[in-house]
């Protein structure tokens, strides 16, 4: 064999290996690009056990590794998000997002539903809404995201109602209450507390949790309705990045039969799967 023919076979033979070395590394690059990393809230053992059965559709499905970031503070997660420190994050309802963004300037969208947490009205005095007499106190949280929320949950119960076309509503909103109801403004955690003093109190999820509240024992829930819409959580992305195939496919790893399966395990009707409600009543 002649020395320019052992140069060309053994040429070729690079040719070869380098090939085979640079579709292995493009392999590995596309690998690792399907890899998402989902800002959620730390210390919640419900949620993550949630987004754990998410994690392994993404994975099963749709070949995507799902990591976490954990944050303490709600509001970091968004900034990270618009940093580009992390990919999506999910710990946040629509009502929140929209304050936030018009607080930043951020571009931050929805990018898919997931829960929704109805608020309830609990009274120790009295089992049914009826029963409620003129004069009557009901505490509501005094922030103004939860005060408006709290209003249209009475509202919703026939008990006030409010002016038309509000984004947030306070109690001087109230355009009827035919028992004269006193409608207490408290901080959010101290509303529970006062229930035993008062008539009733409209407590989110965590204070009646802490409050050793059974939500069985409302007397009425906040219903699934176009004014409850804005208090449904969210998959977050930016919005130069909300078509990107990859994150549609995390939604959809989320909003499926095991997760909504899981989001009942955890919370046994506290929370509910918000992506199949009917919002436009």
């Amino acid at each position: 064999m002649s020395k320019k023919t052992k140069w060309l076979i053994g040429g070729a033979a690079i040719i070869v290996i380098a090939g085979a070395a640079y579709a292995s590394f493009g392999q590995h690059s596309e690998t690792s690009s399907k890899t998402v990393t989902v800002g959620i809230m730390s210390g919640s053992k419900q949620d993550q056990a949630i987004w754990n059965t998410v994690k392994k559709t993404a994975k099963d499905k749709y070949g995507i590794t799902i990591k976490f970031k954990e944050f303490t503070d709600y509001s970091q997660p968004n900034k990270a998000l618009a940093a580009g420190d992390i990919d999506l994050n999910a710990f946040q309802h629509y009502a929140f997002l929209k304050a936030s963004n018009k607080s930043t300037g951020n571009k931050i969208v929805s990018i898919g539903d997931t829960v929704i947490s109805p608020i309830r009205l609990y009274s120790k005095t009295y089992t049914k809404i009826s029963q409620f007499k003129s004069g009557d106190t009901i505490a509501v949280p005094n922030d103004p995201s939860n005060e408006s929320r709290s209003l249209y949950v009475l509202k919703a119960a026939g008990l006030i109602d409010l002016k038309s076309g509000l984004t947030t509503a306070t109690v001087k909103d109230i355009t009827k209450n035919p028992k004269n109801l006193k409608i207490k403004e408290l901080a959010a955690d101290q509303t529970a507390r006062t229930l035993s003093d008062i008539q009733g109190a409209v407590i989110n999820g965590t204070y009646a949790d802490s409050a050793k509240l059974n939500y069985k024992d409302a007397i009425f829930v906040e219903p699934i309705n176009k004014d409850s819409h804005q208090w449904v959580n969210i998959i977050a992305a930016n919005s130069k990045d909300k078509d990107k195939k990859i994150y549609k496919q995390v939604v959809k790893a989320y909003q499926t039969d095991a997760v909504k399966k899981a989001i009942n395990k955890q919370y046994d009707g506290v929370e509910l799967a918000a992506w199949d409600k009917d919002f436009s009543k």
